[in-house]
């Protein structure tokens, strides 16, 4: 193991004081000193990281990507790396990380050359990140996936099921005289409505199916590696019990609903079937209102 040369006394201060983990490494990426920040973020103390590979220390899902950023740093010594995997703790639990290398040629008094890396704890803002992309694919009132990642999880179904020769069905639910409701008992009360429905909608579903809020009182199911005849069991499933009276505060509220269906059989084009699945459920919904008014 190649030691790396002690710091000047003001430099051994920044490096021990330094908010974020630092390490100074071989270029093989052996620990040659820590801070106790790095200590403090992986459960250990600095003693407890000599000598240890970097590379050991990461998540083995990111192994691989760690290695190749590493790649391009030899390749361009001259450019720092910033790379972000996930670190594991002393006790087994990732931690997700920024990492900032720099490759050191050596120091001027003939010392080796060595790699220094500034770890950054970046908790908070994947949290963040997530919570972001997940209000961006999800309605704000129901909670449920919407518009967008509604046709995300049907382009991925009808992929798969070109892939494994499964069929794909949709089933799209308009409610009936929901705008009744709200010129009666006010928006809150509307409001309500939606979400004790939603709420009963994703209780009678398949754990593979994926229920959306398309916007107003349009709601859709995306039934992957689903025969129609089934998906026809489901709706009448969803007409049974989701269709009971809700009551809100005090206030029994009861739900019609128009359902259609569409579907595109195991091995289609996903290209040819996307728009035609869709809009053959939507047909059908309507064909169902048409029928209900009768």
């Amino acid at each position: 193991m190649v030691d790396a040369p002690p710091p000047p006394a003001d430099r051994a201060s920044a490096f021990a004081n330094a908010p974020m983990g630092v390490a100074l490494c071989s270029p093989d990426g052996v620990v040659t000193d820590a801070n106790s920040a790095l200590a403090t973020l992986l459960g250990t103390t600095p003693d407890g990281l000599l000598g240890r590979s970097l590379f050991g220390m990461i998540h083995p899902e990111d192994v691989e990507g760690a290695h190749e950023a590493y790649a391009v740093l030899r390749h361009h010594p001259g450019r720092p790396m910033r790379h972000e995997c996930r670190f594991l703790r002393a006790d087994g639990t990732a931690v997700p990380v920024q990492l900032a290398t720099s490759w050191v040629a050596g120091t001027p008094d003939g010392g080796p050359a060595h790699l220094v890396i500034i770890i950054e704890d970046i908790t908070d803002r994947k949290a963040l990140e997530a919570a972001l992309v997940h209000r961006s694919l999800h309605d704000p009132l129901t909670g449920l996936p919407n518009r967008i990642l509604f046709h995300d999880r049907l382009r991925h179904a009808l992929d798969r099921g070109h892939r494994e020769r499964t069929p794909t069905c949709v089933l799209i639910i308009d409610l009936d005289g929901f705008k009744a409701i709200n010129d009666e008992h006010g928006h809150p009360m509307g409001d309500a409505v939606l979400v004790g429905f939603a709420g009963r909608l994703t209780s009678v579903l398949r754990a593979s199916d994926t229920a959306a809020r398309l916007g107003g009182d349009e709601f859709a199911i995306v039934c992957e590696n689903t025969e129609r005849p089934e998906a026809e069991v489901l709706a009448d499933r969803v007409r049974t019990t989701v269709t009971d009276p809700l009551v809100v505060g005090d206030q029994p509220m009861a739900i019609g609903m128009s359902i259609g269906i569409g579907s595109a059989p195991g091995g289609a084009d996903p290209d040819e079937n996307y728009e035609r699945v869709v809009r053959e459920a939507d047909d059908a919904m309507y064909a169902d209102k048409a029928g209900r008014r009768r």
